[in-house]
């Protein structure tokens, strides 16, 4: 244990910073360092973690519920794509006017895209009516965002 100016003393003969790293405790914990150097490493190691964090992006996808088998075939397709990258999606389908009567054809078209879409898919959230809008939210299993990483990784260091 060391005085203040003692302290002082040698940081200003170490061309140092004395700096104050745990003041809680009792007698307070100081340390000799370049601060200029600390605090570009502390921001050298958030950006790195800021890089390396996966954030994942909820994409939509739009249906009627009077939608042709192609056109639900072609959606499903984007759809899959969107999961196997390891996106959520959140599949809605749109009601005008009268269709409101018939929800339960719009039940059954995303009951539907959650049965084709198991292999690689899971449903995060079960169908909901908010409006005029019927909504469910899929997020990639596990099995296939564990396979989509390396996959992303590759194409990320290719290009």
């Amino acid at each position: 244990m060391l005085s203040l100016d003692a302290a002082l003393r040698i940081a200003s003969e170490k061309g140092l910073d004395l700096v104050e790293v745990a003041p809680q405790a009792s007698p307070p914990v100081c340390r000799l360092i370049d601060y200029g150097r600390y605090k570009f490493e502390t921001i050298k190691k958030e950006k790195d973690q800021r890089r390396k964090q996966n954030v994942t992006k909820l994409k939509e996808m739009k249906l009627r519920p009077k939608v042709a088998e192609h056109d639900f075939q072609t959606k499903f397709k984007g759809l899959k794509q969107f999961l196997e990258a390891g996106e959520k999606v959140k599949v809605t389908i749109m009601f005008r006017g009268r269709e409101m009567v018939h929800q339960d054809i719009g039940r059954r078209i995303l009951d539907r895209v959650a049965d084709d879409a198991k292999p690689f898919a899971v449903v995060e959230r079960a169908p909901l009516l908010e409006g005029k809008n019927l909504f469910m939210i899929l997020a990639p299993s596990r099995q296939a965002a564990a396979q989509a990483a390396p996959a992303a990784k590759e194409a990320a260091n290719g290009a």
